[in-house]
């Protein structure tokens, strides 16, 4: 995915978004956004694919209720993320699906990840789902309101959307003991900081990444009690987590690539779920 804007700075830019004004994305936006998710679509297997639909009634017809619990204020368009209901997986689908929020940041968009808190029936009346299928994500899209409501206040504020954890509870070296600096991740500092401004379901930040020799090993720190029927969230978080980092990282001209090793060290009580292993 090439984006006009360089990555970082899509990253550091992009957050939540609740509510939308009445001035729908122009219709080349619409278009360019409907082009992005087939291209997401296309480069990812036939277990999961990416749409966009539009409640925008048309005249005389009354407006598609999609249900949000009041989360969603204005928006008329939304992402909707389809995968196999089996067989889908939620490292892939999420690296996937934050390509297409950070493609819509690029266009001017604001975006809001919906895991739980959205009705699947009202949304698949819109699409062709077949029987395999279920949506897994949705994300409103449009323009931000210039002034949120006292509602996206308040939900921001339950669940610290504005806070991240600092690196020394996220980020460590050698055997999973000592925190690592940004003075010892070195040019990797930029991609470990994208991680750590990703967004994840509830604001838990469930990723912790541990740099040993030539090797960034990630861990997924679960929350007890914490998830959605029916799908591995706290996973699709560390899949966000994983397009922050690749995409960051090849900016900085870091290469390097994904390996799951069947040997990886063990780190408290986290579950090990990859590692990227630096070259050069």
């Amino acid at each position: 995915m090439k984006y006009k804007h360089a990555a970082t700075e899509l990253i550091r830019a992009r957050r939540s978004c609740r509510s939308y004004d009445e001035t729908q994305p122009e219709p080349q936006i619409r278009s360019r956004l409907i082009e992005l998710a087939q291209e997401i679509t296309a480069e990812n297997s036939d277990k999961m694919r990416f749409v966009i639909i539009d409640k925008q009634p048309e005249p005389g017809k009354p407006p598609e209720k999609l249900g949000t619990y009041g989360m969603i204020k204005g928006a008329t368009l939304y992402i909707v993320g389809i995968g196999h209901k089996e067989n889908c997986d939620p490292l892939r689908f999420g690296y996937a699906f934050e390509e297409l929020v950070l493609a819509a940041t690029d266009l001017g968009l604001g975006t809001c990840w919906l895991g739980g808190t959205f009705r699947r029936d009202d949304f698949k009346k819109m699409i062709d789902l077949k029987e395999e299928e279920r949506i897994f994500i949705v994300s409103p899209v449009g323009h931000p309101r210039e002034t949120p409501r006292m509602l996206d206040h308040a939900f921001r504020g339950l669940i610290g959307a504005d806070k991240r954890k600092p690196w020394q509870e996220l980020f460590f070296q050698g055997d999973g003991s000592t925190p690592l600096s940004e003075a010892d991740a070195g040019g990797y500092s930029i991609p470990l900081d994208m991680v750590r401004l990703a967004p994840s379901a509830s604001n838990k930040q469930p990723w912790r990444i541990v740099h040993k020799d030539d090797a960034f090993h990630f861990f997924l720190a679960r929350t007890k009690g914490y998830g959605v029927p029916g799908y591995d969230i706290q996973k699709n978080d560390i899949g966000i987590a994983m397009c922050h980092f690749e995409l960051s990282a090849k900016e900085a001209g870091l290469t390097g690539h994904w390996e799951s090793q069947k040997n990886a060290l063990e780190f408290n009580d986290s579950e090990y779920i990859v590692s990227w292993i630096t070259i050069g």
